[in-house]
C-alpha cells in the first residue's frame, strides 16, 4: 500500500494532478526500462535474463530517495501505470507543475509534518522551513532570478 502514498496528493493542498495518457508503440519506461519480464537464463543455469514483455500491467509508484539526511528528499520517477499488448502500450501518468519540486515539497509535507496535531496551514509553513525549495537562477546579463516553488505548487487558497 506504500507504492499508493501518493494517491494523498489529490486530497492535499497541492495543485492537483491531471492524467496525461499515451497510446502508441512501447516507448514508456517502468521506470528505466521499457516493460520486461526475468525469464531463467538457458546456457547459465541460476542466471535470469530480461525479455520485453509481450502482455501485462506494470505499476510504478512515486521514486525518490533521501540524499545527506532523512529530509533531503530527491525526485527521480514520477508515477504511471502501463499495459502492454505486444508492441503496443497504453500509459496514464500524473502530469504536475515542475515535477522536480512538486514532489519533494508533498513529501516533505506528507513525511516530516504531523497530520494529526498541526493543521494544514501549520504543516505546510514547517515543510517550509525544512524544506524551503527556494532556487536563484543566474540571467545571461548577469541578473539573477529566485524561485519559490511552493509558490507555484501549493493551490491558491494556501498561498
Amino acid at each position: 500500500m506504500n507504492k499508493l502514498k501518493f494517491l494523498k496528493v489529490f486530497n492535499s493542498p497541492f495543485k492537483r494532478p491531471k492524467l496525461k495518457w499515451y497510446f502508441g508503440e512501447v516507448a514508456i519506461g517502468t521506470p528505466y526500462f521499457f516493460p520486461r519480464r526475468w525469464i531463467n537464463h538457458p546456457y547459465k543455469p541460476g542466471y535470469q535474463k530480461a525479455v520485453p514483455k509481450k502482455i501485462g500491467f506494470d505499476f510504478v509508484g512515486l521514486g525518490y530517495k533521501t540524499k545527506w539526511s532523512d529530509t533531503d528528499y530527491r525526485f527521480e520517477w514520477g508515477p504511471l501505470i502501463s499495459f502492454v499488448f505486444f508492441k503496443w502500450q497504453i500509459a496514464v501518468m500524473l502530469k504536475v507543475p515542475h515535477p522536480e519540486h512538486y514532489w519533494v515539497c508533498w513529501l516533505t509535507y506528507e513525511n516530516d509534518t504531523d497530520k494529526d496535531l498541526l493543521s494544514t496551514e501549520a504543516r505546510i509553513k514547517i515543510a517550509k522551513e525544512i524544506n524551503p525549495e527556494v532556487w536563484t537562477s543566474s540571467k545571461g546579463d548577469g541578473k539573477k532570478e529566485t524561485t519559490c516553488y511552493w509558490d507555484k505548487v501549493l493551490k491558491d487558497k494556501w498561498l
